[in-house]
């Protein structure tokens, strides 16, 4: 189903992505996936003993994938997901039940396209806000023009900035 720029008002809270409760397994896959071969995302005795740390460590990479996923299942399969910034705030671990959310902060119509601007984050079943960013979707107005593929910003399209995370 098409979204347009108008299905989306300030304040509204999308739909959040679930993940998990993540397992060393899960862990494990996407450190294999993506060549990390840092102990500490799949050896518990040396992430806990030798780092300190409170168990295996879901890889923040994996986060980044998550919320770019939010966002592209969110805004629909004419949408873009053109802009994404985030920040690792908190640690994530085996066992955590992963939300991924986002809240619409501004949309805007701009040469013939809709912008809508998010504040995403990323938190756990222990109420710890482990990752927050922001980003920017666009997505076709009410009875224009699709988003072109691949999307090329116009100068006053590409001035549309990135919202603040507020984290």
């Amino acid at each position: 189903m098409t979204l347009y720029l108008e299905d989306f008002e300030v304040g509204q809270k999308l739909l959040p992505l679930l993940k998990g409760p993540m397992t060393t397994a899960h862990i494990m896959r996407w450190s294999a996936a993506m060549e990390n071969w840092h102990r500490i995302h799949y050896d518990w005795r040396f992430a806990t003993n030798h780092d300190g740390l409170p168990d295996v460590l879901v890889n923040g990479s994996w986060k980044q994938h998550v919320m770019a996923q939010l966002l592209k299942d969110r805004l629909g399969p004419e949408g873009w997901l053109w802009r994404l910034k985030f920040r690792y705030r908190a640690m994530d671990i085996a066992g955590d039940l992963i939300s991924a959310n986002a809240e619409v902060v501004k949309t805007e119509a701009v040469d013939g396209l809709g912008f809508v601007s998010f504040r995403i984050f990323i938190s756990n079943q222990r109420g710890v806000t482990s990752t927050t960013g922001s980003a920017v979707g666009v997505v076709p107005l009410r009875g224009g023009p699709g988003v072109p593929y691949p999307f090329a910003p116009t100068p006053a399209q590409q001035a549309i900035e990135l919202p603040g995370d507020d984290g």
